[in-house]
């Protein structure tokens, strides 16, 4: 009987934490298919509605530009501040690493060159910082 009674109680903890299991990755899916909506819709809904419309050449222009603008909001802070709360910190190596790595992409507008020319100088620099 004590046996009985044990084995209806595992059981049903057994059946109460497939349900939470159950629950816990319906939120999970919901979630996950949340996250694809909000970065899939912003991405979706002017493509559909300026397609078919023509530009004026300014906004081309200006829209051209936003991609320079974001790479260098994301590259400024991490080169030039450093430490939890963020200082200024001009002389640290990334920073010294990216002027001439700039400067060499600038002269040749090559991709890959830059890569490694900012590789081969991060390379040096933690050899000599």
């Amino acid at each position: 009987m004590v046996f009985l009674l044990y084995a209806l109680c595992t059981l049903r903890l057994a059946i109460s934490r497939v349900r939470v299991y159950n629950m816990i990755k319906s939120e999970y899916l919901i979630l996950v298919i949340g996250m694809g909506l909000v970065t899939y819709l912003p991405r979706w809904i002017p493509l559909f509605f300026l397609s078919r419309r023509n530009l004026p050449q300014l906004v081309i222009e200006w829209l051209d530009l936003i991609p320079a603008a974001i790479l260098s909001a994301l590259l400024f802070p991490a080169l030039v501040t450093t430490g939890a709360p963020r200082h200024l910190a001009l002389f640290q190596p990334e920073l010294l690493v990216a002027i001439p790595t700039f400067a060499f992409a600038l002269k040749t507008k090559s991709l890959g060159g830059t890569v490694v020319v900012g590789m081969l100088l991060f390379w040096l620099a933690g050899k000599f910082f």
